[in-house]
This record gives C-alpha cells, sequence and structure tokens, in this order.
C-alpha cells in the first residue's frame, strides 16, 4: 500500500485507519489478541466503523480517488463483517463446546460423556 499512498502526509492518515480497522476487526473476531484470544464486543467495532465513517464524511474532497476507495472499500467490508458477526461467534462458541467435550474425553474419560456401540444387555 505504501506504494499507492506516496506522501508522508498519507501515510500517516492511512496509519490511524489501519488502527481503527485493527481494532474493528479485533472486537468483530476477526483477528486475535496478543494472547491468541478471539474477541466478539459488536459495541466496540460499531464503534469503530462509525469512526471511519465520520473520517470519511470529514475528509470528503480531501483525498485522492485511490486513497477514497481505499477508505471507503475498508468501511463497506467491515460493515459486511459486522453483520456476519453474531453468526461467527455463534459458530465459534460451538465449536469452543464442541471441543471442551472432546478434551474432557481424554482427560477424565470416567467422567466424560459417552456413546454406547454394542449393548450386551439387549440380547
Amino acid at each position: 500500500m505504501d506504494e499507492i499512498l506516496q506522501s508522508e502526509e498519507s501515510q500517516r492518515f492511512f496509519s490511524l485507519i489501519h488502527m481503527l480497522q485493527r481494532s474493528a476487526m479485533l472486537h468483530l473476531g476477526l483477528v486475535t489478541d496478543e494472547e491468541g484470544m478471539i474477541h466478539f464486543n459488536l459495541g466496540e467495532a460499531k464503534a469503530a466503523i462509525d469512526l471511519l465513517d465520520t473520517l470519511d464524511k470529514r475528509t470528503k474532497g480531501n483525498l485522492d480517488e485511490i486513497e477514497m476507495n481505499i477508505l471507503r472499500g475498508l468501511i463497506s467490508e467491515l460493515k459486511m463483517q459486522f453483520v456476519k458477526a453474531p453468526t461467527r461467534q455463534k459458530e465459534i462458541e460451538e465449536e469452543k463446546t464442541r471441543q471442551e467435550a472432546l478434551r474432557q474425553t481424554f482427560t477424565s474419560p470416567e467422567t466424560a460423556p459417552s456413546d454406547t456401540l454394542i449393548d450386551d444387555e439387549e440380547e
């Protein structure tokens, strides 16, 4: 992206945009935090997206066409991901539950959930 954004001012502007993008992505569960954890905080994600929207409106007429297209594309993608976030959160939570049950099976087999494959008492 540095080749596209030639001026130092443009690069600093997009560093700010990147910080807000990263914050939104973190709170939408799209990237992990420093400890590798996934978080969902739609309020924080919305705040970051709203700030990007505000920057888009307030810089109207002051950005090169390519800068404007990058910013608007980024905002559009984050808004799409915001709509998908609740479904993604539910899927991740279900997978964590499944993994925890599987872990329980291997660490404490005597108390773990199990299925009966052959019931000797049926005959």
